[in-house]
């Protein structure tokens, strides 16, 4: 890679980290009244949002928060092609710039710059992120879905988001996206490997960043969504 395109790239990367920075959660919240990092869960991410402050607050945090994923990742691409990087890039070295462009946008929002780097999980800026990767997006699509469905049944937000991780994961692992969606276990080892290794390592940090709410499912006390008890003013 050239300086000139070093330089242009790393100005991406720092561009997708700040607008990852962005606590849409938090913002959304505090038109709402509520300083969300002091109730509920204290997580700065659209559901402690929606829960405190209802869906007119909660559904734009999300949107917000799955759109600068899917910036990050989507116009990636258009940089990578335009800068004068390297002439005739190999796909793999494309596909690995433009998942480390999307990494900078979760990593903004796990850690933001205006928050003291305190921040979410990063679940729907993951989201967006996968979306954003055009290998990928059938495949987030789907798992989407998956979470819509576990969510409903059971009105947990961790249970939903660990198995749309966990499905993601096994989808990337046994299936090829081209012409349509395919089993094919080996593909995701060609020429697309940075994508799936990408997404081993972000559903590891998924699990990771929900921790205590597999400790709070195990003891019994993970409230459900919707439901308001007294301890979800204080922790949740």
């Amino acid at each position: 890679m050239c300086l000139s395109g070093t330089v242009w790239f790393t100005a991406y990367c720092l561009a997708a980290y700040l607008l990852g920075s962005v606590p849409f959660g938090y913002l959304m919240g505090r038109l709402g009244g509520v300083d969300i990092r002091t109730r509920g869960s204290r997580n700065i991410g659209a559901t402690n949002c929606w829960r405190l402050c209802g869906w007119r607050f909660g559904l734009p945090a999300f949107l917000l928060d799955v759109a600068k994923g899917f910036a990050a990742a989507f116009f990636a691409r258009w940089v990578v092609a335009w800068c004068p990087l390297i002439p005739d890039m190999p796909a793999p070295m494309v596909h690995l710039l433009v998942v480390i462009a999307g990494a900078s946008a979760i990593l903004g929002h796990v850690f933001p710059l205006y928050l003291g780097f305190h921040g979410g999980k990063a679940v729907a800026t993951s989201l967006g992120v996968l979306l954003g990767l055009p290998a990928l997006w059938p495949l987030a699509a789907g798992a989407f879905v998956l979470w819509a469905a576990v969510f409903l049944a059971t009105r947990y937000v961790s249970v939903a988001s660990t198995a749309a991780a966990l499905a993601m994961v096994a989808a990337v692992l046994t299936l090829d996206v081209g012409d349509g969606v395919r089993l094919n276990v080996t593909a995701p080892w060609t020429e697309r490997w940075p994508v799936t290794a990408f997404v081993i390592l972000l559903v590891a940090v998924v699990l990771v960043r929900h921790r205590e709410n597999y400790r709070r499912l195990l003891a019994g006390t993970e409230n459900k969504f919707g439901r308001r008890t007294p301890a979800d003013e204080g922790r949740s």
